[in-house]
């Protein structure tokens, strides 16, 4: 047994002893034992641990002393310091100038985040809200819309959901409203609560009637399959009239012209305005960023390339020039069990990383379920 470890056992023998000297005794023990049982890589990754959070708390270098007085790590400030050191060398920390502590690089975020092996639950009053907010949408707009502004409410970030994909959602119902009778509009809804419209201009009058037997029929044949995958419906529309074959055929073509279109995929954007509050986190300036979220494309094109799933991409990771001093994180979610889209945040590499992806992870399945109606 060590010295230490033998003083706290006299003492917890020693009935003449005060809890307070007890106490003091067992605190002293913890800290032998983080200090002499823990690796020096173990402590290291405690260390950086927390100056990641310590800075993304204060916005202020985090130097040795006030790492002891603020963690229980259990060894000196020359040791921290000297940990510190290592950490530099490792590219993971950088000390803005001479007489100042540490900042996370992004190398550091990176190895942080990397070290959180589950993501930490919402409080009960952040669900409450959520369900509030949630369950009274009407459809699909008003349930992005509320979740975006949700999210960017919650995150302090910028907030943006991607509307579900039609290349994997399904045909939950289609109609063929008549214009006359050599027009009509064709309405396609997904299983996502989607809406497409398109018209249709037919070589020869087409009568109401037999618009409506039509969809009738496809929507008989087609509900649930992937509109990406619709099966030939021309078994089901040879005892048709050539003419209702003919709108078959057209309804066919405008789905996968629908699909093949690059403009439909679309995102919702909320809180711009929190890139304001975190001016100084950025070297330059907010502008590079806002650039970005204003072309729709380039966040498309980020979210897309993302793993399935929870993913984080910090500053450099990013390919886009203007996003390398941003962190993006974005998730998945689904509709009927099968993944959709992506919800996700945008702000400086200082954020408080663990809190904003328990923040996605929780709106994404909020979403799962009101679109899925679970």
């Amino acid at each position: 047994m060590n010295r230490v470890a033998c003083q706290v056992a006299s003492l917890i023998l020693d009935r003449r002893a005060s809890p307070k000297r007890v106490g003091l005794a067992l605190r002293m023990t913890e800290c032998y034992r983080l200090g002499g049982a823990m690796g020096s890589e173990e402590r290291r990754a405690r260390v950086l641990e927390a100056i990641v959070r310590d800075y993304v708390t204060t916005r202020e270098p985090v130097g040795s002393r006030a790492l002891v007085e603020r963690y229980q790590l259990g060894v000196s400030p020359a040791t921290i310091r000297n940990d510190m050191a290592v950490l530099e060398n490792e590219g993971l920390v950088h000390q803005p100038h001479t007489s100042a502590g540490r900042v996370p690089t992004d190398q550091g975020y990176r190895s942080f985040v990397n070290s959180l092996h589950e993501i930490k639950p919402l409080s009960t009053a952040e669900r409450h809200a959520i369900e509030r907010l949630l369950e009274g949408a009407v459809d699909l707009d008003d349930v992005v819309g509320r979740a975006v502004r949700l999210l960017a409410g919650i995150t302090r970030q910028v907030a943006v959901v991607q509307y579900p994909s039609l290349q994997k959602v399904s045909l939950r119902h289609l109609e063929l409203i008549p214009l006359g009778e050599r027009h009509a509009i064709l309405v396609i809804i997904t299983d996502a609560g989607r809406v497409e419209q398109r018209t249709l201009v037919f070589e020869v009058p087409v009568p109401a009637e037999g618009l409506e037997e039509l969809a009738r029929r496809l929507n008989h044949h087609w509900a649930g399959q992937s509109l990406n995958t619709l099966s030939d419906a021309s078994d089901v529309v040879e005892d048709l009239p050539s003419a209702l074959q003919d709108v078959a055929e057209a309804v066919n073509s405008v789905v996968g012209e629908a699909l093949r279109a690059e403009g439909e995929e679309r995102i919702a954007l909320a809180g711009t305005a929190n890139l304001s509050r975190h001016s100084v986190d950025f070297a330059r300036t907010i502008s590079p960023v806002l650039e970005a979220l204003e072309e729709q494309v380039v966040l498309l094109k980020l979210l897309t390339t993302m793993h399935e799933g929870m993913a984080v991409s910090i500053g450099q990771e990013n390919k886009h020039e203007n996003l390398t001093e941003a962190s993006v994180i974005s998730t998945s979610y689904d509709v009927a069990d099968r993944t959709v889209a992506r919800v996700g945040i945008v702000g400086p590499t200082r954020m408080d990383y663990p809190g904003s992806m328990a923040a996605v992870h929780a709106v994404a399945q909020y979403l799962s379920d009101i679109l899925s109606g679970r």
